[in-house]
């Protein structure tokens, strides 16, 4: 029997819907993307190194991970596993917001202890109600993640269920206002808030429309050809990152022709039974593995960056770090997904 979809495909651990049967193209996805992004934070350490060209190598081939994590949002939001309350809808967001909290004091604590960056703990911790901080700068994606979450389940409990979620659209409506009210209060008062960090650009909705559109429907054209298209598109990439701008907007036509591109490519591949139960649990594992992977990142690939001479070993170098980083960070992800800790470390 086909075990249930996992719809939350985005990092943050899946809930179970019954009857509806597991996506494994979007599993192996979820996979690939955690590592993409573990790949895109390993290369920033080398070209903070002095290695550019490597590191920009490095980042072009996993910049299309998060536009591909809002597009996966989209599908498990509008098609995949659209919530069915607004109960439900609260509770996917819990499923973020306590790993998340957890996470981002820990990592505050880690740079308390060791005078790295984002020492100022106090400070950091008021920060981080309010947008992303330094010692976790990797978890500005779930200040944008949070809000997109929300709109979309908001869209579907209105307009598919005819209900009309209240908590929900209070909440929607403080993020939304915050922003304006923010600048009045700095206006008015002269003290400076930090920047608000949780919303959602343009961009990043029209990446999940079309994430559901194109992973909810049926195989689109030859895949050879989608993968040639994802070629060329790299190609593209690496070309426009090491000339014109870097790191490259996520919302710029470049990384947007990347993401379709890995999208059709992966879109409904057949996954061969016998790793199905790996990449399984690799993607149940994806959201603590990019919570956690930050710190393997700032151990492994930093030292090795720094210490590297810079010539044809710096792509080796790179390569090898971020693999070990991927894979103690998915390593120890599995790990405390077994004791049922999950719902705090994601």
């Amino acid at each position: 029997m086909s075990s249930p979809v996992s719809p939350a495909a985005a990092p943050e651990a899946p809930d179970r819907t019954a009857g509806r049967e597991r996506r494994h193209d979007i599993d192996l996805l979820r996979v690939l993307c955690t590592a993409a992004v573990v790949l895109v934070h390993a290369s920033a350490e080398f070209i903070d190194a002095g290695h550019r060209t490597t590191g920009i190598l490095g980042d072009t081939a996993g910049r299309f991970a998060v536009p591909v994590f809002f597009a996966m949002a989209g599908w498990a939001a509008l098609a995949g596993a659209p919530v069915g309350d607004e109960a439900r809808l609260l509770a996917r967001l819990d499923r973020i917001l306590r790993p998340m909290a957890v996470w981002t004091a820990l990592y505050l604590l880690g740079a308390y202890l060791t005078g790295g960056p984002g020492a100022g703990t106090g400070e950091e911790a008021v920060r981080a109600l309010f947008g992303s901080v330094e010692a976790s700068f990797h978890l500005w994606y779930l200040y944008a993640y949070v809000p997109l979450i929300l709109l979309l389940g908001v869209v579907v409990l209105v307009v598919r269920r005819r209900a009309l979620p209240g908590r929900s659209l209070a909440l929607l409506a403080v993020l939304a206002v915050t922003p304006a009210l923010v600048g009045d209060v700095r206006e008015i008062t002269g003290w400076a808030p930090p920047d608000w960090g949780w919303s959602v650009s343009l961009s990043t909705v029209v990446y999940a429309v079309a994430g559901a559109a194109l992973l909810a429907a049926p195989r689109l054209g030859p895949r050879a050809l989608w993968a040639v298209g994802a070629g060329v598109a790299f190609a593209v990439l690496a070309v426009y990152q090491l000339t014109v701008r870097h790191p490259a907007a996520y919302g710029s036509v470049a990384v947007a022709a990347v993401t379709l591109a890995v999208l059709g490519t992966v879109a409904r591949v057949r996954v061969p039974e016998r790793v199905r139960p790996l990449v399984a649990r690799l993607s149940d594992a994806s959201f603590g593995t990019y919570l956690v992977h930050l710190l393997w990142v700032r151990l492994l690939a930093g030292p090795v960056a720094e210490r590297l001479p810079d010539g044809p070993w710096a792509p080796v170098a790179l390569a090898v770090t971020a693999v070990a980083a991927a894979a103690l960070s998915f390593a120890v992800s599995v790990l405390w997904g077994r004791p049922g800790w999950r719902k705090w470390l994601g």
